[in-house]
């Protein structure tokens, strides 16, 4: 997908016309489903007739020229794409990143990154790398062979910026594609040096028909990515498989090479509860698929923070095959495909994008790949708009002739591999009932007396090298801006032995990437594994899918204790998609959402409530941090 395609001479006289960017921007909204933002639209009025003017320079007004070439497996687009032809009759790509910066900073502890105004982006040299090696691994094959080159185009940059750029992208892959600024991007000594720094100046007018063929082409990933990204997952001890979770892997495997025999679709469905190694099954499977000829995996996951996660862990050269899932089915899933995908019970299911009761979108997911397997628990819907359950899927196989195969992982590997602190939380957080006392010893379980009790258990913990994190229910403002500095909102006060107390943390960051004026704020998608995620508070969209060692839990004014059962309050609530909900509705999503935030330690937990009864509640059942 892309938003124009012509040659460059024809760009360059459509560019400069507002009547163009207008029907531009509508193309936008047909081509990608919503509305190009305004700063946006401001770049392409400035970019576009800067891009074409040098491209005209350099001789080049023959070559074909795509507009926002999308990238469909990433997601991303790239600015300018120039399609030619080599002297061997080779077809050939030139990625082009568009700038218009005339400064920017840098931060030597991040060097892959630059800020520029309040943005903080990739460095241009590693935006084109990303854009070649996809082109590269998702597009050239050997029924396709495609050459791939790139180059950043600064056409405002001064020197020195664009020497500072340079010098911080001389080592590493990156320092393979020329950064360019408005020194360079005019014809001197001549046209055919400045087409020469673009990588332009053996290329050759490709025809329309070779331009459509390229266009055309299955984006899917090669062999050699597979083979790359399928060894590393295999050879990394994050991802090794115990019990019941080897046992899991085998079944699916079956199921799919039954799939593959019989031509017959496929649903395979992994159920446990938290802790119970559902993600790590997921990545060992898309790593033992990608080693698999002729394969066309992928890992999806609703949650965003999760989806970072795993590319950290595998390597971000196979994010194509690792993406989230919302609102739409990632390009490239065929009828050969095998889709894993994880945290299922957030699958978006809004009732007004169902048919027939089944999300459609999903429902599009599973129609499409041979076999599909769902991670999921029932246990961790904490949304309206999120979740699914084995029944529901269970139905949606059978009225589609597709087979369905349930699978239950039972083991508890997280919480200290307790199954005992596992079926205690279960009951804890049932609506209603009498809760026996914690009586386990497997597991460092207890109620935290007061704030200042957990957050110095806490910072013992941090202190000897451990992760360990606070979280809380929703049940304070959250109107600190995106980035640092972050405002204290989580407030708890009590009565101490020498008066009145109060206690005050900010919730997580909001943003994608680090700070570079506050380093030690990491970035949502970081929060539960970078260094200082502990001073900050993190909410159940930032903890669910996450791990860490030792783990607090806030439980505010929106679940209490009376008597034998839990009540709801929705008043107490800030979260928007929750706090308007009637309390026996409200009672389903705060249950289950302390009982994802209470199994997130591995080691232990402190549990602590913001409401005096149910604080004393807690504490009957659970022994003080001193006993």
């Amino acid at each position: 997908m892309y938003l124009y395609g012509g040659t460059v001479a024809e760009a360059a006289q459509l560019v400069g016309d507002e009547a163009f960017i207008d029907a531009v921007e509508q193309r936008f909204v047909k081509v990608f489903g919503v509305a190009p933002g305004r700063e946006e639209a401001r770049s392409w009025r400035v970019s576009w007739p800067a891009l074409t003017q040098i491209l005209c320079d350099a001789g080049l007004n023959a070559a074909h020229l795509l507009l926002e070439y999308s990238l469909p497996a990433t997601g991303e687009r790239v600015d300018a794409l120039i399609v030619g032809r080599e002297a061997s009759g080779r077809l050939c790509t030139v990625a082009i990143e568009l700038k218009q910066w005339t400064r920017a900073d840098f931060h030597l502890a991040r060097p892959g990154m630059v800020r520029t105004r309040d943005r903080i982006v990739q460095h241009p040299a590693r935006q084109v790398g990303g854009y070649v090696h996809y082109l590269q691994q998702w597009v050239s094959r050997e029924e396709f062979p495609l050459t791939v080159r790139g180059a950043a185009v600064l056409h405002d940059a001064p020197a020195g910026l664009i020497a500072r750029l340079r010098a911080s992208a001389d080592r590493g892959p990156s320092s393979a594609f020329p950064v360019l600024g408005r020194d360079d991007l005019t014809p001197t000594p001549s046209a055919q040096d400045l087409a020469q720094r673009l990588g332009c100046a053996d290329l050759q007018p490709a025809s329309w028909d070779e331009v459509e063929r390229f266009l055309q082409v299955d984006h899917r990933p090669s062999p050699a990515l597979l083979e790359r990204a399928g060894g590393v997952i295999e050879g990394s001890d994050t991802f090794t498989l115990i019990g019941d979770q080897d046992l899991a892997r085998q079944e699916i495997l079956h199921a799919v090479d039954a799939a593959r025999q019989t031509g017959m679709k496929s649903i395979v469905v992994v159920t446990g509860g938290p802790g119970t190694g559902k993600t790590v099954v997921a990545c060992r499977l898309l790593g033992d698929l990608c080693k698999q000829p002729r394969s066309n995996p992928r890992l999806l996951s609703p949650s965003g923070t999760l989806t970072r996660q795993l590319r950290r862990a595998v390597g971000d050269d196979f994010r194509g095959l690792i993406a989230t899932f919302l609102d739409k089915v990632p390009a490239g899933v065929t009828d050969g495909s095998v889709v894993l995908l994880d945290e299922a019970h957030r699958a978006r299911t809004y009732p007004g994008r169902q048919r027939a009761g089944f999300p459609i979108t999903l429902g599009k997911l599973l129609g499409q790949a041979a076999v599909s397997v769902l991670f999921l628990d029932e246990l961790q819907v904490v949304r309206p708009t999120e979740g699914i359950t084995v029944e529901e899927v269970k139905q949606y196989a059978e009225s589609s002739g597709f087979s369905f195969i349930p699978i239950d992982l039972v083991n508890e590997f997280r919480c200290n591999g307790s199954r005992a602190y596992q079926q205690w939380v279960d009951h804890l957080f049932e609506p209603e009932g009498i809760v026996p006392a914690w009586a386990g010893t497997d597991y460092d379980l207890a109620a935290a007396a007061d704030p200042e009790q957990f957050t110095q258990w806490v910072a013992e913990y941090t202190h000897t090298g451990h992760a360990a994190r606070v979280t809380a229910g929703f049940c304070w403002p959250w109107e600190s801006p995106p980035t640092p500095p972050l405002h204290p909102e989580v407030a708890i006060s009590w009565e101490g032995p020498d008066g009145p107390r109060t206690w005050t943390r900010p919730w997580n960051s909001r943003a994608d990437e680090p700070s570079f004026d506050y380093p030690d704020v990491p970035a949502r998608p970081f929060w539960a594994t970078d260094s200082g995620g502990q001073e900050q508070v993190g909410c159940i969209y930032t903890a669910q899918g996450m791990e860490y060692a030792y783990n607090v839990v806030i439980m505010g004014d929106d679940l209490v204790r009376r008597g034998d059962r839990w009540i709801a309050n929705p008043n107490a609530s800030h979260d928007s998609q929750l706090c308007e909900l009637p309390p026996h509705r409200y009672l389903q999503y705060a249950l289950n959402i302390y009982r994802v935030l209470a199994t997130r330690g591995t080691k232990g937990t402190r549990l602590y409530s913001t409401d005096a009864i149910t604080q004393t509640y807690l504490q009957t059942l659970i022994p003080s941090p001193a006993e």
